[in-house]
């Protein structure tokens, strides 16, 4: 099994950064892609940000494209997100994921962490 567990969000103010963290432990396969999806209240779950094991391979959401950075250090086995330039339409849940391909599909991904909260106010 692979464990799945974020840190890192919080409430900030339009405008400011947060940066989210995402631990991998258990039997994580190599070669893995990790992304990032959120959901907001009433909202079904979007797609993010990707990354591939190298991190030759990244991929963004056309809503945060230029505001947001995805990195790994697979010596740690984490995943972050660096979010700047916050807006109050960023506000959900975020969630990391994990899986054998990178897609923009929720459905493609094999292990979800349990989310944490990023509020921005207007």
């Amino acid at each position: 099994q692979v464990q799945l567990v974020e840190s890192g969000g919080g409430l900030v103010q339009t405008g400011g950064s947060l940066r989210l963290s995402c631990a991998a432990s258990g039997r994580t396969f190599s070669r893995n892609f990790m992304g990032w999806f959120r959901q907001a209240p009433g909202k079904e779950r979007e797609f993010v940000a990707l990354i591939s094991w190298s991190g030759g391979i990244t991929d963004y959401s056309g809503s945060v494209k230029g505001r947001f950075a995805i990195s790994r250090d697979n010596a740690k086995n984490t995943v972050y997100l660096q979010m700047n330039s916050l807006k109050p339409e960023d506000t959900a849940v975020y969630y990391c994921a994990l899986g054998a391909v990178g897609s923009d599909n929720s459905k493609a991904w094999s292990y979800w962490g349990q989310g944490t909260q990023v509020a921005v106010s207007s």
